[in-house]
């Protein structure tokens, strides 16, 4: 049985219909990669359809401004590929005058483009024979070929990229790359896989010894560190105060409100007396008018557990004045912020206390 003729068959009677399926467009097909690096397909498809819309062109994303992108971006997560997409369009623009390399060597060498990328745009866009190789691919061929070397080195990496490489439909490297990916989303999943409905199950080494649940094998469990959080929202009249995140953190280049990070989970009436509360509003009176419940937020590598104080504040203070901008606090949602604020904003009626008249 030759493994990439059987999968193509299988994803000729199986494959999903995908927008960025109906175009060899390297700028859409780049989209939808980086899109799909961190995101379920059935999700991507509306920020897709929304991004190319925002952005038809990769001419139109360079001169964009990045909070623009972000705003289009946000709820999608991961920013940084968004920040990295924004690079990268700049670079094809003014480096290659807006046309994308044709060649997966050529494209590797664009900022912000990884293996993976530059892979599935040269198969899909111009059918250069190379293998697109992701989690998706890592995991069934550690599955099939029962390969012990866990994922997460560099040489589990390299044994399974030259499977791939081995395994490649070099005559029809676009098809057999879609195909492995749906592949790798419909049957041969990280948990509960369609290990019955499986068209190489005969082949498949773990399905054979009963271990398919026990690959890919990884060397080490990913540790979560836990970060508390206290968003401060100052209410002044109908106004409240935002700022730009610019330090290499989480959500940076994302909008939020002053916030306070402690070591530990705090109460109310212990964060109005650390020192930040008390540089951010310099002694001026401050009466807290509303504080949520603490909520636990997750992300790939952190645990945020977070809450929310509506402070109503007479006079601003020189901190906020110089490092924060006053806005309307029906003005939020024009900018991009996470999706934990976002969530909060749509789930508490925080509006009832921003009255104009104050």
């Amino acid at each position: 049985m030759v493994f990439s003729q059987v999968l193509v068959e299988w994803y000729a009677a199986n494959k999903r219909i995908l927008p960025w399926r109906e175009t060899v467009n390297p700028y859409y097909i780049w989209v939808s990669e980086v899109i799909l690096q961190q995101t379920r397909v059935a999700q991507g498809i509306d920020y897709y359809l929304c991004f190319i819309r925002a952005f038809p062109t990769v001419f139109d994303l360079a001169a964009a401004d990045i909070d623009r992108v972000l705003k289009v971006w946000q709820g999608l997560g991961y920013y940084t590929r968004a920040r990295n997409m924004h690079v990268t369009a700049k670079e094809i623009v003014e480096r290659h005058n807006g046309s994308f390399p044709r060649t997966y060597k050529e494209l590797i060498k664009l900022k912000g483009v990884g293996d993976y990328t530059a892979s599935a745009v040269a198969a899909f866009a111009f059918g250069e024979a190379v293998a697109a190789v992701d989690g998706n691919v890592y995991r069934i061929f550690a599955r099939i070929f029962g390969v012990d070397t866990p994922i997460d080195t560099q040489k589990g990496k390299q044994e399974l990229k030259a499977i791939a490489d081995n395994m490649l439909d070099k005559e029809h490297p676009g098809v057999y790359n879609q195909a492995i990916m749906d592949f790798g989303g419909t049957v041969c999943m990280p948990r509960k896989p369609n290990c019955l409905s499986c068209p190489v199950m005969e082949i498949c080494s773990a399905f054979r010894n009963r271990k398919v649940e026990q690959y890919p094998v990884k060397s080490k469990k990913i540790k979560q560190t836990e970060r508390f959080f206290t968003y401060i929202i100052p209410q002044k009249g109908g106004q409240t105060y935002i700022t730009k995140r610019v330090k290499n953190d989480i959500w940076k280049s994302l909008y939020e409100f002053p916030l306070i990070e402690t070591d530990r989970q705090m109460e109310v009436d212990e964060i109005v007396e650390t020192e930040e509360w008390q540089t951010l509003f310099e002694g001026k009176r401050v009466d807290v008018l509303y504080y949520s419940v603490p909520k636990k937020y997750m992300l790939s590598h952190q645990r945020i557990f977070v809450r929310f104080v509506v402070a109503r504040i007479s006079e601003e203070s020189q901190l906020l004045k110089e490092n924060f901008s006053a806005i309307e606090l029906s003005k939020v949602h024009d900018y991009s912020t996470s999706r934990l604020i976002e969530n909060f904003l749509a789930a508490e009626p925080v509006e009832k206390y921003f009255k104009k008249d104050d």
